[in-house]
C-alpha cells in the first residue's frame, strides 16, 4: 500500500486551470478504501466552491487539484496524512483514513476575472 498521493487524469479538461489562491467550483465524490461513499456533491445536488492551494480543503487537495483544467475530471487517492491524519470525521472517516475522491472542474475563478 502506498502512502504517496496519487493523481489519474480521467477527462483532460481544455478550460483555464486551477492555480493557488483561485476560487474552484467542483462535483465531486469522496468514498473510503472500502467503497463507502462519505460525501458527495452530487448527491447533495449543489456543486462545492472552495479557494485552492491556501489550506482551506485538505492538503490532499490543494496539491492534487493544482493545474487540473475546467473540463476535465480527476482521480485522487489521498494518503491519510494528506486528508484528516488521526481525526475522527463525521461517522465515516476513522483516524487514520486513506479517501478515493473522484472530481469533476467546472471553474475556477483568479483575481483578474
Amino acid at each position: 500500500m502506498t502512502d504517496q498521493l496519487q493523481i489519474e487524469d480521467l477527462v483532460e479538461g481544455s478550460g483555464k486551470a486551477a492555480v493557488k489562491g483561485a476560487l474552484i467550483t467542483t462535483q465531486y465524490r469522496g468514498t473510503l478504501e472500502d467503497g463507502t461513499e462519505f460525501d458527495s456533491s452530487y448527491s447533495r445536488g449543489k456543486a462545492f466552491q472552495c479557494v485552492i492551494g491556501t489550506g482551506r480543503v485538505i492538503k490532499g487537495w490543494d496539491i492534487g487539484l493544482m493545474g487540473m483544467k475546467v473540463g476535465g475530471k480527476r482521480r485522487l487517492f489521498v494518503p491519510a496524512e494528506l486528508a484528516y491524519g488521526d481525526r475522527q470525521i463525521g461517522q465515516y472517516i476513522k483516524p487514520g483514513s486513506n479517501l478515493h475522491f473522484e472530481i469533476e472542474l467546472l471553474e475556477v475563478l483568479t483575481r483578474d476575472d
